[in-house]
């Protein structure tokens, strides 16, 4: 699955638990407040001063390795 921006972040988690170590790794602590379920990648993303495409791009390449091994 790629990951995208308008992605609910909840989603995102539903389906690759393991992009939690990522999303902490950019500061983004409180991914399992209530808001993560729905709030985009890219709204959360802003709120925290981070990049979304960087961390759009952090996420795929974690895919990607784990599919890898």
């Amino acid at each position: 699955m790629e990951i995208k921006k308008d992605m609910l972040i909840g989603q995102i988690l539903a389906e690759k638990p393991e992009s939690i170590g990522t999303l902490m790794s950019f500061g983004m602590g409180c991914i399992m407040c209530p808001s993560s379920q729905m709030e985009s990648l890219e709204e959360a993303a802003m709120v925290h001063g981070i990049d979304p495409n960087m961390l759009v791009a952090a996420l795929n390449e974690d895919s990607k390795e784990e599919a890898e091994a």
